[in-house]
């Protein structure tokens, strides 16, 4: 008996060798198209959602309906939620499926969004806030490692920042709705429509299939190879030649090797993506009140911000491009030293022109980092045995840094000056670059499962 396994065993062994080597042949189809749709929807809700929050709380405050401690309890507790949402996607998507996370987390925040547009008071609003927020903190985790586990290995990267992409155009659009709509309806439609469209969105979801990869991983064979006969059968009929397929074959990463490495590659994620949102979020949030501190009116300092977001849709755009022609490493280590030395000359900055420019590029650096580091590497550093849980603690890690961050800036305003808060950003990106240089693996066009 024990013979009969062992050589099961070994067959099964086979087979996943098989299916791994015609999964990484694959080249996109409806079944990934229809994926990359649905995953880049959920990733714009997500966007929405972070932005969502600062227009209501604002007339939440004008109207009286909160005070300004319970509306800072309410944009704490979303970071909170996203944190833990992270990290819960990372257990949820490694040991139950990738398809459990990607519906779970959408029915979670999409119902308690809608039960919050109903709230009596600010009490049970903060209440829904949280569940809806863990329930939208596992979108980021799932998206991108979905994306990364369908898209063919040599245009990955490039799928993975388009996605970034898509979800960055949700800052602007966002608050034009604001303007538009909560003066006539109140902010609860705001709630409405982001609730709404996450059950809508589960709806359609419910068809996509299990990632294959982690399929293998887990010893379900026969659903990897009926998902990947069907891509295949996809790939004919749309007239995808076996030469095409095999044309885009790359070199492959030891699965044993990179989980040798997970501390390391650990600590790169989260320093990385840690760097990434600290930097991004304390620029973009405080940069109307430094522009006041520095002497340009708040009218002047709304519209010299709107300018400067347009470098986020610019910059994830701009990295999509990059992350696979020029690599993950260069692209990362220059857009964080760029983004370093961007930041101290902004600090000395008075013309509006020049605060105008440089912002708009230190912007855009940001957003390069947003598409490239959170987008693409981090899900790229753990095979897919621990992609979520690698990716959930480092983004979670990050999220719950940015929760302490309002404090910090107020509290470095309070003792010093604007030039300090950039000093702060730039030195970040900096050690960030180093730790990245020195300690990150090169995944470019690696086959990593």
């Amino acid at each position: 008996m024990e013979e009969t396994i062992n050589s099961r065993n070994v067959q099964d062994e086979k087979k996943a060798v098989q299916l791994r080597t015609r999964m990484n042949q694959i080249q996109p189809t409806t079944t990934f198209y229809k994926i990359f749709i649905l995953v880049s929807a959920g990733m714009f809700l997500d966007a929405i959602d972070v932005y969502l929050a600062s227009g209501v709380s604002s007339y939440l405050l004008e109207t009286n309906w909160s005070t300004l401690k319970l509306n800072s309890i309410f944009l704490a507790v979303g970071f909170f939620g996203l944190f833990l949402g992270s990290v819960f996607a990372g257990v949820v998507g490694d040991f139950f499926g990738r398809k459990k996370a990607y519906q779970l987390n959408l029915i979670i925040f999409g119902s308690f969004t809608l039960i919050g547009s109903f709230a009596p008071n600010m009490y049970f609003l903060i209440a829904c806030r949280l569940i809806a927020s863990i329930g939208l903190g596992t979108e980021i985790v799932t998206g991108f490692a979905m994306i990364n586990e369908f898209a063919p290995v040599k245009s990955r990267g490039k799928w993975c920042a388009l996605t970034s992409f898509i979800a960055n155009c949700g800052a602007p659009i966002t608050m034009l709705m604001c303007t538009l709509l909560i003066p006539h309806f109140t902010w609860r439609i705001m709630f409405v429509i982001s609730g709404a469209s996450a059950l809508i969105l589960w709806y359609f979801r419910r068809s996509l299939p299990e990632s294959p990869r982690w399929s293998i991983a887990h010893g379900h064979i026969q659903e990897a190879q009926e998902v990947i006969t069907e891509i295949e059968t996809e790939m004919k009929n749309e007239g995808i030649s076996e030469a095409q397929a095999n044309s885009k074959m790359n070199n492959r990463i030891s699965s044993e090797d990179v989980n040798n490495h997970f501390t390391r590659n650990l600590f790169v994620a989260i320093f990385a993506v840690s760097a990434t949102i600290v930097c991004q979020y304390t620029f973009t949030s405080w940069v109307p009140t430094l522009l006041v501190k520095q002497g340009i009116n708040i009218v002047s300092s709304l519209g010299f911000t709107t300018v400067m977001m347009l470098g986020a849709p610019t910059g994830a755009f701009l990295g999509s491009q990059l992350i696979d022609r020029v690599g993950r490493k260069r692209t990362i280590v220059t857009a964080f030293i760029l983004a370093g030395i961007l930041g101290i000359i902004y600090s000395k900055q008075s013309s509006p022109v020049m605060v105008m420019i440089l912002g708009f590029l230190l912007t855009t650096c940001f957003y390069v980092l947003m598409a490239s580091v959170v987008g693409v590497y981090v899900s790229e550093l753990f095979t897919t045995k621990y992609r979520f849980r690698g990716a959930g603690i480092a983004n979670g890690i990050s999220k719950l840094i940015t929760v302490g961050m309002p404090i910090g800036v107020a509290w470095l305003l309070s003792i010093s000056n604007t030039t300090m808060i950039f000093v702060v950003i730039s030195s970040f990106a900096v050690v960030a670059a180093i730790i990245v240089y020195f300690f990150g693996p090169e995944t470019n066009n690696q086959e990593i499962d």
